[in-house]
């Protein structure tokens, strides 16, 4: 059911919620993500902020754990704060999602509020596409 498989999303990416000091120039675990991949499977990321730029969103943190696991397709997806509230993607994140899947990415769910249970197509997120 597609209810309890965004509560397993939900609580993947609370799982690994830690915002925490790596080093004086590495902060992460503030933003968490959780994607399901095509194959159903859940594949989780955290965000790294760098002083330097050189960081990743949790989304693609999370794609990334996807794509070295083997698989290359997400059916839906959640990133939540340190608030545990969920959250749109950042533009990087969605330009991302559009080139893994450009012939389908406007099916990609993305919970936009977990508690109100609003989720929005990245179709909806990114009507037009530059390429």
């Amino acid at each position: 059911m597609a209810t309890d498989k965004w509560n397993e999303l939900y609580l993947a990416a609370k799982n690994v919620l830690q915002p925490r000091d790596i080093s004086r120039c590495i902060e992460a675990g503030g933003v968490a993500a959780a994607i399901e991949s095509e194959s159903g499977k859940i594949y989780v990321g955290v965000c790294v902020d760098t002083a330097c730029t050189l960081g990743i969103c949790a989304e693609r943190n999370a794609i990334f754990n996807m794509i070295t696991n083997g698989e290359n397709a997400i059916r839906r997806g959640i990133a939540i704060n340190r608030d545990g509230k969920a959250m749109a993607p950042c533009g990087a994140c969605r330009e991302f999602m559009t080139q893994l899947m450009p012939d389908s990415y406007r099916d990609i769910k993305v919970m936009m509020d977990y508690d109100n249970r609003r989720i929005v197509t990245l179709g909806d997120l990114t009507p037009e596409w530059w390429l």
